[in-house]
């Protein structure tokens, strides 16, 4: 049986990645997507972002599961542009009850080499990009009578990571962000948590900037099989990293009736980094 029958999902960062596992997991559990990606390139990510193209992928994939949806380009930074493809999903699907906020970028270099345009890119998305995207849905969430918003932080949201100082703070706020947003809204019956994935097997790890800090003497390309013992050695379990629908798995959870009585939770789904 269906865990999310009739439900409405906004999916940020929803063209590849966890975004778009997250938009398909919920849509086999039966809920309607409204999705939305930059879709385009922020010049201070070290690696190609998602395009167009990923995002009619993320689309196709959903209907293909006979469920709608509505998808956008939309920057996360630009509260306008956030709302307005908001707004027209309800529009056209008629409701909104979980909130996947999920959109995040990464580069990095150690806090004292970090250019200003990388640290305010990485905080404008990953911080300020998921306040305008509860922002714009809280309206429509206390129209519907409660709701799940779910907010991807990362273990780097529970402890320092030497390299991603701006990462890191932005990460940390989104927990502060999530506990206040808790209280605020409970009486709403909308649930507000957090989840913190460790490694996940996307671009966002899978880069040469990112195997170059792993293995800072190689010289030349590093593969994928040179970097996979850096990543296990990250993990209490004895695997590299996790596949996304690991951790829409727990999107699903946190946006689902079985915790319904779960807010102001960080959840880590991170194979045993926080623990070793």
């Amino acid at each position: 049986m269906a865990r999310l029958p009739g439900k409405v999902a906004f999916v940020t960062g929803a063209a590849r990645g966890q975004g778009r596992s997250h938009a398909v997991r919920l849509a086999e559990e039966g809920a309607d997507i409204i999705a939305v990606d930059i879709a385009s390139q922020i010049d201070t990510v070290p690696f190609p972002m998602a395009t167009p193209d990923d995002l009619a992928e993320t689309v196709k994939a959903v209907e293909a599961l006979d469920r709608r949806i509505v998808a956008s380009q939309a920057d996360v930074r630009d509260y306008g542009a956030v709302k307005a493809a908001l707004d027209d999903g309800v529009a056209q699907l008629g409701r909104l009850d979980i909130v996947a906020a999920n959109a995040g970028i990464v580069s990095f270099g150690a806090a004292e080499e970090l250019t200003e345009q990388a640290w305010r890119d990485v905080i404008d998305v990953n911080l300020t990009g998921v306040w305008h995207t509860a922002k714009a849905a809280i309206p429509h969430l206390r129209a519907a009578g409660g709701g799940s918003i779910i907010i991807t932080s990362s273990g780097a949201g529970l402890k320092g990571t030497s390299n991603l100082a701006h990462y890191v703070a932005a990460k940390h706020g989104l927990v502060g962000l999530m506990r206040t947003l808790a209280n605020e809204l409970a009486s709403d019956l909308i649930r507000v948590n957090t989840v913190h994935p460790g490694s996940v097997d996307t671009d966002m790890i899978h880069n040469q900037a990112l195997y170059h800090l792993f293995l800072p003497g190689q010289q030349g390309e590093i593969t994928r099989d040179q970097a996979t013992p850096a990543f296990q050695s990250l993990s209490a379990l004895p695997i590299p990293w996790m596949e996304s629908v690991d951790i829409s798995n727990a999107v699903l959870f946190l946006a689902s009736d079985e915790a319904r009585y779960i807010t102001g939770v960080t959840l880590p789904v991170d194979a045993g980094v926080l623990v070793k």
